[in-house]
């Protein structure tokens, strides 16, 4: 018989730059899930996900950081 796969739990956090000016600035957005990456000491990050959306003000970008919690 087979062995069962291993399986964990997948966490995730979105973070988007605030509405107004500046929210279309990639770097300042990739600084913010650095620090916040940073303070989850024990995370390994799986994957991260960037998104963009056009509001009336232009680009309006955050992202998705998908992780596993190895301090649980």
């Amino acid at each position: 018989m087979p062995s069962e796969p291993e399986s964990w739990t997948i966490r995730h956090f979105s973070q988007a730059n605030p509405v107004g000016p500046g929210q279309d600035s990639v770097s300042a957005l990739l600084r913010r899930i650095a620090d916040s990456i940073d303070e989850r000491p024990g995370i390994e990050v799986q994957d991260v996900v960037l998104h963009s959306e056009v509001t009336a003000d232009g680009d309006w970008w955050s992202a998705t950081v998908y992780f596993h919690d190895r301090s649980v």
